[in-house]
């Protein structure tokens, strides 16, 4: 059931109305930011249409960059500036770090396992340590980097058979498949797809993909936790079944790993990937088989969708503007000389590909996951109550006139210009969050996406399929987890 039709049977439950009615009033005491006025029972929802992040960048337009929402019977502060974005991270970082729990996750009860929805409790901390310094390390990412590189090997052999047919690309689609792989192969040390074989994996790509879309489906059950119990839309039904098989595929693997193991004698020197290094530390750092799956769901579901996201929107920007794509080109060609490929010791050294990289980011930022208030704080001279759910709107953030001249434009030289970088210290552009809450797969996506976008610009040069031109592709937004291309790109590579 979709979230338009869901809201009208709501309506009509008239059993639930008195439940509701408790609920409709702002919380009292004032003190909260203002906002636009609430209608009875669904208050704001009906403000955000299909493009939250766009509704919410105009009402803060006229309400200002901290203001308050009723979305169904849940207060909601949406914060939409650098200045409310650094009290929030850096001010009240201990007392909002909470997260509200969305519906969906609570299927199969993953939000008590999840590194990305437990609350900032002593299980969440020690799964952030084992990110920090056993997964995402620097030491830990170099020692799986040819993993990264044999699995953009590939993606470059299959796009040189498409230019030698004359065959247009599903640029998402392709960049979709490499980066599961890469996720698959670091996490695993074994492949999920194959490029050349259309059927191949399909069943797991698919499966991933329900996953992110109940995880960025709008819920009822979100905005009236009143009726969870009711499931209107079915989400977490859904969802359920998805991990399940999600997490039958995970113990396959880990079985399998386990009896490798067990036949070769294993000492931790050995290890060659992610899930090695999870279950030597499995025993000492007293984790279940289900926060494991938790977890290796969170860095699967999360790591693909944004980075694949990210790529597919960069390659569309730079089609529309050749001479930028023509500019990150040519610094490769200065710096790498005669070698081919790119490497990711390579990034630092090529300034422009980075450039457009935080460009990027700064045009396709969604959402930030939901915030909670465990306490009651003073968030930019607002009193914000217990309880409250905390939005930052990223998207709005990235086109601030004050902060981006031109800011609806693609420029990646305006970066060469500006000390700036992505890791959670700059409120201007934090696409992966800041505080306690940064995201931390972060740096194996830094490398990732970089690798790839770099490895497409160097080896080919490109052209839009379908008769498209630069004037009239579309760039249209598709709200979720990540923002999305709502038509697929096409592009016809020529190797270089």
């Amino acid at each position: 059931m979709e979230f338009p039709q869901a809201l009208t049977l709501l309506a009509l439950l008239l059993i639930c109305i008195h439940l509701l009615l408790r609920h409709t009033g702002r919380p009292r005491g004032g003190g909260l930011p203002p906002g636009p006025r609430p209608l009875p029972l669904l208050g704001n929802i009906l403000d955000l249409g299909g493009s939250p992040h766009r509704a919410m960048a105009e009402l803060a337009r006229k309400f200002g960059p901290v203001m308050t929402l009723r979305l169904g019977t849940v207060t909601t502060v949406v914060v939409s500036s650098r200045e409310a974005a650094r009290e929030t991270f850096l001010k009240n970082d201990r007392a909002l770090s909470s997260r509200t729990t969305p519906d969906a996750v609570r299927a199969r009860d993953h939000y008590k396992h999840s590194l990305v929805w437990l609350p900032p409790t002593a299980k969440w901390k020690t799964l952030r340590r084992l990110c920090s310094m056993h997964i995402f390390s620097r030491q830990k990412l170099n020692g799986t980097e040819n993993l990264r590189r044999m699995k953009i090997d590939e993606l470059l052999d299959h796009l040189r058979k498409c230019a030698a047919a004359g065959r247009a690309v599903d640029v998402g689609q392709v960049v979709f498949t490499t980066v599961l792989n890469l996720m698959w192969n670091t996490l695993f040390s074994v492949d999920l797809l194959n490029l050349h074989e259309r059927e191949s994996g399909m069943e797991m790509k698919e499966l991933l993909g329900r996953v992110m879309e109940e995880g960025g489906r709008l819920n009822v059950s979100d905005f009236f936790p009143a009726l969870r119990w009711i499931d209107l839309q079915g989400v977490r039904r859904r969802m359920e079944g998805h991990l399940n098989r999600l997490f039958e595929v995970f113990d396959v693997i880990i079985k399998e790993k386990m009896q490798a193991r067990a036949s070769t004698g294993w000492s931790p020197s050995q290890a060659s990937d992610m899930l090695d290094s999870l279950l030597d530390l499995r025993d000492s750092l007293e984790l279940s088989w289900e926060d494991i799956n938790s977890l290796l769901a969170d860095l699967v579901v999360a790591g693909v969708d944004s980075t694949s996201a990210v790529v597919e929107w960069a390659m569309a920007q730079l089609l529309r503007h050749p001479e930028k794509m023509a500019k990150a080109r040519a610094e490769m060609e200065n710096v790498l000389g005669r070698v081919s490929e790119v490497r990711e010791s390579d990034i630092q050294r090529l300034p422009y590909l980075q450039a457009v990289v935080k460009e990027i980011l700064r045009l396709y930022q969604p959402l930030d996951l939901p915030h909670q208030a465990d306490e009651e704080v003073e968030l930019c001279g607002f009193k914000i109550p217990k309880g409250t759910r905390i939005l930052v709107n990223l998207w709005t953030m990235g086109r601030d006139t004050r902060v981006w001249e031109d800011p609806d434009r693609f420029d990646p030289d305006r970066f060469l210009k500006l000390d700036m970088d992505i890791k959670g210290a700059d409120f201007e552009l934090i696409p992966f969050g800041s505080g306690r809450r940064i995201c931390p797969g972060m740096p194996l996506a830094y490398r990732m996406v970089h690798l790839i976008l770099g490895s497409l610009i160097r080896s080919f040069e490109w052209k839009l399929g379908n008769g498209e031109t630069p004037e009239t592709l579309d760039m249209t937004e598709k709200f979720g987890i990540a923002l999305h291309k709502a038509k697929p790109l096409y592009s016809i590579p020529t190797e270089l």
